[in-house]
């Protein structure tokens, strides 16, 4: 008994010791340089990789290391200060959005990489709202502080106005732009500085070249300014703060330390460092900041699950039931290897598990440690742990890993719709076969590639987020062995009704021997607001029984049916649906008749609301300079899109914004190069829908 104790007491603790954490951004705002510093400075790797060399730890597929940027989520480990971090470097793209999201399923904290001249931008907003949804704790890194026009103090500025939560930064850079050296703790009043050498990056792995001293002279009333500006935002946010900064005036480190832990946690404030991860500047802090700021597994409440209807908690204990979900799995002709965070119990090598979505038993033949794309094999992995196991056949992104006599589904992320498809085949008849694996294999690895059959052309079809999500699918393909010829993206339309109808009566009556099928209802059918707006709402308004409660759930199903397929051949939104009245027959009512009704009603409101055709549309930023900025303006207008505006940007031009169909953006990227000679950029995101043109 106590030397189980022993072991369990010891699995806890260490689970305390533990960090979770993604690095998110923009792309292009350095997440992945900022983990290849953090993997150099503790010691996991010896060699700093760069971006634009192709040598980085976590961009090791050959497309990310061809085009430069993260295309794939990619987990690493190593330690600091007595700390395990498990760290996932996430795509900064939109069109890589789903990796975000199913990474951030699994993750207890954040840390959130802003460019120190651009501060907050489009992608930058969009990963920070997906960590708002699942509740992660964040810190802020500002990097590139050594850039030409770095600004902390606007960076700040944009966080707070755009972003909205309190941002607290704990450091005051010395030096400006190319003259940046180091950094002011304001918590402790101390001086970090880096020395310059060949490279200006020093040290080397595991070896930090950091150098304490006091305030330079010129910083000390600066900063003795913006530490006490810092205790009275915590004063104001913390009741235990504030006690003692009426009592004293101002805040002690410790006190400080504790109560920005707490603001983390809770979401009310968000801590801000910053540094230039290329010079290795300003990392050590920054994993400081990591380990006394962000949650450990047992900060985390536990977590929920369902099993037949009935909700249970599982907690960070090795002693508890096993509760893992997979995020992620790499299927490949050799096996499959997926990646699960385990929220409760202890895995071993050789368990069998529970795959609660198909109900299969599995059997775990490995547990691995993952540094990317190298793994190293372990026994054991506890609660709080995040590996990846080879063993289990079906197990999906999303699939619950769990001890047989204690069944639980823990709830997935939620994959992304798709906007664009292209129709994919073999060029040669022999590699058909081949190509439907290899699709096949493509949506195992990401949920948010729809593999699937044009009704009309009989063509098989690859749906995802966008053109360069499809590119890099179609390019793994080509890379595989596979010859395939591609047709024209085409973007996923929606539909709607423009006109409302009151007192629609459906009446559903079919005999054709034996129980029959009656069904009357009486439905208004609306519009839930402006075309463009999403979604469905089911309501009823019954009263005295006349539909009973089952038969009224039988309608929306039947209702929702509906939604798939509107007169216009595309899936429908927008739509509310009252029920207001019906009747039924003793005999001849069912579920299977409302449905029918529900369906059908539907679909004869549709037809007769004036349907309209929704095009999807994105929220488009693109930097260009000054010269080409007519082009640039008037190439939008030719392509539908409405400009917002154009802030300028000094020497780099300026920023429009605008809002441009979907359809109208496929090859941009190569007509803004032209018409910018290569010197322009843009980045989009997802902005809903809009009446699409007659004749579309």
């Amino acid at each position: 008994m106590r030397t189980d104790l022993t072991l369990t007491t010891t699995a806890v603790s260490a689970a305390a010791t533990v960090r979770n954490l993604g690095i998110l951004a923009h792309v292009d705002a350095g997440k992945t340089t900022v983990t290849e510093r953090i993997l150099f400075l503790t010691g996991a790797i010896h060699r700093r990789g760069e971006v634009h060399e192709g040598t980085t730890v976590t961009d090791f597929d050959p497309q990310e290391r061809d085009r430069g940027i993260t295309i794939s989520a990619a987990a690493v480990s190593c330690d600091w200060d007595g700390h395990r971090l498990n760290l996932i470097d996430t795509p900064g793209h939109v069109d890589f959005a789903d990796e975000v999201e199913r990474s951030l399923r699994v993750l207890d904290g954040a840390v959130a990489v802003f460019d120190a001249v651009a501060g907050v931008e489009p992608q930058s907003e969009s990963v920070w709202r997906q960590a708002d949804r699942h509740g992660v704790p964040r810190i802020a890194f500002v990097n590139k502080m050594d850039r030409p026009g770095a600004d902390l103090d606007a960076a700040v500025a944009s966080i707070r106005d755009r972003l909205h939560p309190v941002p607290l930064a704990v450091q005051l850079p010395i030096g400006r732009e190319g003259e940046f050296t180091g950094v002011v703790d304001l918590l402790r009043l101390r001086a970090l500085t880096w020395p310059d050498g060949p490279g200006s990056v020093g040290g080397v792995g595991g070896v930090s070249d950091v150098q304490v001293s006091d305030v330079p002279a010129e910083l000390v009333a600066e900063a003795e300014r913006r530490r006490q500006a810092l205790a009275e935002a915590v004063a104001e946010l913390h009741p235990a703060a504030l006690e003692e900064y009426c009592a004293t005036g101002t805040l002690g480190a410790d006190t400080l330390a504790g109560a920005l832990r707490q603001l983390t946690a809770d979401g009310q404030a968000v801590v801000v460092l910053c540094g230039s991860a290329y010079r290795n500047r300003g990392v050590e802090p920054l994993l400081d900041a990591v380990t006394a700021y962000l949650p450990s597994p047992l900060d985390v409440p536990p977590v929920r699950g369902d099993w037949q209807g009935t909700v249970q908690e599982r907690s960070a204990d090795p002693e508890q039931p096993l509760a893992a979900l997979v995020f992620k799995v790499n299927a490949s002709t050799t096996g499959r290897l997926s990646s699960l965070r385990i929220y409760s119990g202890t895995l071993r090598k050789g368990d069998t598990v529970l795959d609660a979505r198909t109900g299969r038993t599995e059997r775990i033949g490995r547990i691995l440690r993952v540094q990317a794309d190298r793994h190293t094999e372990t026994d054991t992995a506890v609660a709080g742990d995040i590996v990846a196991v080879i063993g289990p056949k079906a197990a999906r992104s999303g699939s619950t890993l769990c001890a047989p006599g204690a069944p639980l589904v823990l709830e997935p992320a939620v994959a992304a719709d798709p906007v664009v498809t292209v129709a994919v085949e073999a060029r040669r008849s022999v590699d058909t076969d081949r190509l439907a694996v290899a699709l096949l294999r493509l949506a195992e690895e990401d949920p948010s590639l729809v593999v699937g059959t044009d009704p009309e052309s009989g063509q098989r079809v690859l749906s995802g987020l966008g053109e360069l999500h499809l590119e890099v699918a179609v390019e793994k393909l080509r890379r595989a062995g596979l010859e395939v010829t591609v047709g024209r993206p085409q973007v996923a339309y929606r539909e709607t009704l423009s006109l409302a109808l009151a007192g629609l009566v459906l009446r559903h009556v079919k005999q054709d021997g034996g129980a029959g099928q009656f069904a009357h209802i009486v439905v208004d059918v609306e519009p839930l607001g402006e075309p463009g707006t999403e979604g469905f709402e089911f309501r009823s308004t019954v009263t005295g029984g006349r539909v009973p409660q089952e038969f009224v759930q039988a309608v929306e199903a039947g209702c929702r049916d509906a939604l798939t397929d509107g007169p216009l051949g595309h899936p429908v939104t927008g739509v509310r649906v009252t029920l207001t009245d019906g009747a039924t027959h003793v005999k001849d009512s069912s579920d299977l008749a409302f449905r029918t009704a529900g369906r059908l009603a539907l679909r004869e409101a549709l037809r007769r609301g004036s349907p309209v055709l929704l095009e999807p549309v994105v929220d488009l930023t693109a930097t260009v300079p000054p010269d080409s900025l007519g082009g640039v303006l008037g190439d939008l207008s030719a392509r539908r899109g409405r400009v917002h505006g154009s802030e300028p940007q000094g020497a780099r031009g300026a920023t429009l914004t605008a809002t441009v169909p979907l359809a109208e953006l496929f090859g941009y990227a190569g007509a803004l190069r032209s018409r910018t000679q290569g010197r322009g950029t843009f980045t989009t995101h997802p902005a809903g829908y809009t009446p699409a043109p007659r004749g579309q």
